[in-house]
Formats: structure tokens, sequence, C-alpha cells
């Protein structure tokens, strides 16, 4: 007799059904793992036989198979551990054998029978009540896993002993309760800059339409300062923001105490980080930071500190909004439709654009142009808004704190932002939530400027040598910014403004 037990593979952050196969059958003593399993699913097996003799139950001295299907899929992870032990159990009669009917089983085992955390219980709770079955899981992930629907049954036990005694009726073990994990709020704010009121306003129409953002200036000017209160300034998660990121943080293993986050993602990666780490990848082709990003920041300090290949690699995912991994024998993908931030100095110095500086290792536009020749060009004509921080002056920091900070910043991208969700939920693309989103053909629709409008910026692609995608770009900024001013229509101070942020990329980088 073969028992079956359900469980899951990780593709990205779908979970595909596996189906767990045990035999018990005569035979000399052996206990093998089939199905193509990884170095952590094969050593599961003695996971499983320490968890057994620990819990009270011996292993009968016959041959056990345990087969993985379907075979030909990758299993990986050592979530694999409490479905064999289970249906091991039910074959040797420690539970009933239909006790495990209509579940999805995951978790790893200790060698004490106790039932460790792993990565991925949301999007396998998601799975299984897409196919009306219910979830057996690890104590400290059944608050993670009882997101997934109100009405899924959540069995969440800390060891083998206790989903013994619950399936057997002598512990009855209560469906957890779903949890937010209250972030308190940061005590950054956008009145702590003086000065710099170019930049907040760039910062005000990159969180208004999602769009990505570079800095240039010199050192001590406060870009970081700037990015750091971006997220004071962003709008909350909706629920469907909320349930993306934390798949995906759920897949990485980065849920604490498997309580949902309701801060959006700010990802700050150091310059020297490589572009498995970035992008995502490894052996078991996890998700990288712009990932872990997803619906949120990904701030890029010292850009041109990067590797060339590791920024380059951001091509795809600022266009498309997903990154695909490629292994030899998978290929998964992940969402990373994030808001790029990057900060740069104008040169390695960081003084070249000082008033009367001379540079030592060259003319100072030498300087300038070797330094940001490391940025490659379809990487910049990808950024929406280009501004130069200049450096705040004494006069500035003596002055008092500005009137206007975060909260009254926030309101205006909150309405801002809500204009868009109504205008493309009416189009019939709810998916689409921000001005960045929007397709190049429904672009011609919804910002289509007026007379004026439409003559300055023919006359500004001819001067300035648009690209079709700094076309298309200098139309969604103009958009954002008719949204902040409340218009119906994208006027000429809108493209206006926007052609003046793109200007920093057409030679404005060696001049700032």
């Amino acid at each position: 007799m073969v028992q079956r037990v359900s469980t899951v593979a990780f593709e990205g952050i779908e979970a595909r059904a596996v189906d767990v196969q045990v035999q018990v059958a005569p035979g000399l003593p052996r206990f093998n793992i089939v199905g193509l399993p990884d170095k952590a699913v094969s050593e599961a097996r003695e996971r499983v036989r320490s968890a057994l003799v620990t819990s009270g139950l011996a292993l009968p001295a016959r041959r056990i198979t345990v087969n993985l299907a379907p075979a030909d899929l990758p299993k990986e992870g050592s979530h694999y551990d409490l479905p064999i032990a289970l249906g091991l159990m039910a074959a040797i009669g420690a539970i009933p054998p239909d006790a495990l009917n209509g579940f999805t089983v995951l978790g790893e085992l200790g060698l004490d029978g106790s039932i460790a955390r792993v990565a991925g219980v949301l999007p396998a709770a998601i799975a299984a009540n897409g196919r009306d079955e219910g979830l057996i899981c690890p104590a400290a992930c059944g608050s993670e896993a009882a997101w997934a629907s109100p009405d899924i049954p959540v069995i969440a036990a800390a060891s083998l002993i206790q989903l013994a005694n619950h399936f057997k009726g002598t512990q009855v073990l209560s469906r957890p309760k779903p949890e937010i994990r209250e972030i308190e709020a940061s005590s950054l704010d956008l009145r702590d800059i003086k000065g710099q009121e170019s930049a907040k306003r760039a910062l005000e129409i990159a969180a208004a339409g999602g769009h990505h953002l570079m800095m240039v200036g010199a050192p001590g000017a406060g870009k970081s300062m700037l990015a750091a209160r971006l997220p004071s300034i962003l709008p909350p998660l909706s629920p469907a923001e909320l349930l993306e990121i934390s798949m995906i943080a759920s897949v990485a293993g980065e849920l604490d105490g498997g309580a949902l986050t309701n801060r959006r993602p700010f990802r700050s990666p150091h310059h020297s980080a490589s572009m498995a780490a970035l992008t995502g990848g490894g052996i078991r082709a996890k998700p990288g930071e712009i990932s872990l990003a997803h619906n949120g920041v990904l701030f890029l300090d010292e850009l041109p500190e990067f590797e060339p290949r590791v920024i380059d690699a951001l091509r795809q995912p600022l266009e498309n909004g997903e990154v695909s991994v490629s292994r030899a024998n998978h290929r998964v993908t992940y969402p990373a439709r994030f808001m790029l931030v990057a900060a740069m100095n104008p040169c390695r110095c960081g003084h070249a654009s000082d008033p009367g500086y001379l540079c030592k290792r060259a003319r100072n536009d030498r300087c300038i142009a070797d330094y940001q020749a490391r940025i490659s060009g379809p990487l910049i004509d990808r950024i929406d808004l280009r501004i130069e921080v200049a450096a705040v002056t004494a006069a500035d920091l003596i002055l008092p704190p500005p009137t206007e900070g975060s909260a009254e910043v926030a309101a205006r991208v909150a309405a801002a932002r809500a204009v868009q969700t109504r205008r493309y939920a009416q189009l019939g693309m709810p998916q689409i939530r921000t001005n960045s989103e929007a397709p190049a053909a429904l672009l011609e629709e919804v910002a289509k400027p007026d007379t004026a409008g439409l003559k300055l910026l023919r006359d500004a692609a001819e001067t300035m040598r648009l690209s079709a995608r700094g076309y298309h770009r200098v139309l969604r900024v103009a958009r954002t910014l008719a949204d902040l001013d409340k218009a119906d229509r994208v006027g000429r101070l809108h493209l206006a403004e926007a052609l003046s942020y793109r200007a920093l990329a057409d030679g404005g980088l060696q001049a700032a």
C-alpha cells in the first residue's frame, strides 16, 4: 500500500503541487528518497528517522521508499521533512490513514521531533486554498498561513507529538490568527532637510508617479538624506500590494514570526553587491534585492562604484517589472516593480563642479567624463528624473526648519495616486497603479498634450534627440505633474518641467 501526502515545490513565488508517495514494503531495511531531490531533501531521512524515534515511534525493519512526484521537477529545501514523516506515520498506523486527506503539508523537523519554520508558507497556503485544501505547517508560520483565506483550515503544530495527538483527538490545535507586524512610524521627515527645494519637488514627483530618480551632487549635499525620507511620503500598501511583497518575503524567508509588514520595502544594498545578490540567483535561485524591493524603493548609493555588469542587469527589470533567473534545469521569474533611486558624485573626488576647483587627475571635464562613463547610456535612458543636488550653504543651515514636512507632501502624493488608480481602472486595466507602469500605447490617450504642449514636445524631441523610450517617459512624468496639479489635460508647463528633468542626461551629467 502507498500512502500519499500533498506538499509543494517552489518556482519563483509559485507553489507547484508535489505528491509525496510513501511505501513500506518487505525487504532488507533501507530508506530511499527518489524524485530529483537536492542534498537537503536527501538528508531528510536522517532527520525523519531521529524525530520519529524521539517521538516514541520506531521505523519498521522493512524497505521504505519515498517518491516525490512529478519526478522531473527539482525538489529543493527542508520543508519536505514533515510530509515524509507524516506519510510514514500514516503508513505504520501511528495516525489515521485518512487524516492527511485534503491537506498540503510542509515543515522542517528537528532531531527532537520539533517542527521548525520554513520559507514559502504564504504562497503554499494560497496554492492549497486554490485547490480547496487545508495546510499543515510549523507553529511559527501559522499566522502567515492564515492570511491565505479566512476559510482555509490551518493546523500549526510545534512538534510531531502535537500533530499525532491532534489527529487522535486528545489535543485539538486551534486555528492561528493572521497578524500584522506594526512598525513604528519613522522619525525621518522631509522637515529635517533645509534647502534643496528642487530636490524635494523631484522626490514628490517620483513618489506620485512611481518614477525612477537619479541625484548627482557633491559629497554631503544631502542625497542620502533625501532618499532615506522617500518612504515617509509614499502611500500605504494596498491589500494586493501587501500580498505581493509578503509572498516574496515568505519565499526569501524574511517574514519575522510569520507576521506580515505594513511598510513599503526600502532596500539599500552596498556597492560591492554581486549580480546574484541584486537580481536574484544562487544555487536555489532565491529572490534578490530588486525583488525584495517590489512595490517599494531600491536605493543605490554611489552608483558608479557598482560593477558595470551588475547595474546593467537592471535594464530588463526597469522596463518589464520582473526578473527571470535561468538555471540549467529550470527557470524562475520574480516580480520586480520597484522605484529606483540612485545617488552619485559628479566625479571620483566629488568636487569637480565646485567653483574654482582644479582636479589633480586631469581637466575637470575629463575627470567627470571618465567617472560617469561607468554608467551605460541605456541604463540612464530608463531613469525618468535626473537632478543636480547642489551643496547646502551655511546660510541654509542656520535657517529655521521648513514649515512643510512629509505629512503634507504625502497627502498630495496619495491624492495623485488615487487619481491614477481610478483612471486605469476605468480604462479596464486595474493592474496598472501608477503612470510609470502605463504602456506606451495607453499614454497616447491619457497623456495627450494640448496644442502648445504638443509643439513644445515636438521641438524638444528634435533638439534633445529623445529616443522613443525617452519620449514616452517624458509623457509619463508630465502626466504625473498634471495629476499633482489636478489637471485633466497635460499642458505646456507640465511638459516643460518634465523635459527639464530629462536634460541632465543629455550632456547634463557632465555639467552637474
